[in-house]
């Protein structure tokens, strides 16, 4: 569909998967340590969002802000001294939301041996306007085999979330209606 078509039917043109793909690189010190000596998992998460969100920002062509994050996976500990690699891109878009794949990678930083992936998520960015208001966000096309693949997998996770809270909100309002309020 070309660019003309798009926007005759009231949506916005579409944006390649790679016109918004961002690496953020950033060098563990002691400051970020936990209690066993690691970097704490909190400090990746502010890092998987801060790439995440620039992402978002990028695609959507103005502010976005975190919904949600799902399946925050910590693979390996991040040690102080590792130069950490943390890899974010489009993978799905609705109409004023996008999911945001995020792969994190961390290599020492005085070696030069491969860097080895250390965590994985997935988040929701709604994409708002000056008043916060959600607004609309450009398709995104996948243009690689893999690209397709998240697409794909980004749409189980979207019927997941939708299934989830839906059964969620019905198990209350049957809580309720049987009297079974809760503090």
């Amino acid at each position: 569909m070309t660019d003309q078509a798009t926007q005759a039917e009231g949506t916005l043109p579409g944006k390649p998967t790679s016109a918004s793909r961002t690496t953020l690189s950033h060098i563990m010190t002691a400051n970020e340590t936990n209690l066993l000596g690691t970097v704490h998992g909190g400090v990746i998460m502010k890092l998987v969002d801060d790439a995440a969100g620039a992402v978002a920002g990028r695609h959507s062509g103005g502010p976005a802000v975190t919904a949600s994050m799902d399946e925050m996976v910590f693979l390996e500990p991040v040690r102080v001294g590792d130069l950490v690699h943390v890899k974010a891109q489009v993978n799905w878009t609705g109409r004023s939301s996008m999911e945001v794949g995020v792969r994190v990678l961390a290599e020492r930083w005085n070696e030069s041996t491969p860097a080895t992936q250390v965590g994985s998520a997935y988040l929701v960015f709604a994409a708002v306007g000056e008043t916060g208001k959600p607004r609309a966000v450009p398709p995104v096309i996948p243009e690689t085999g893999r690209d397709k693949r998240r697409y794909q997998e980004a749409q189980i996770r979207r019927t997941h979330r939708l299934a989830r809270r839906r059964a969620i909100k019905e198990l209350r309002e049957r809580r309720a209606a049987e009297g079974l309020l809760e503090d």
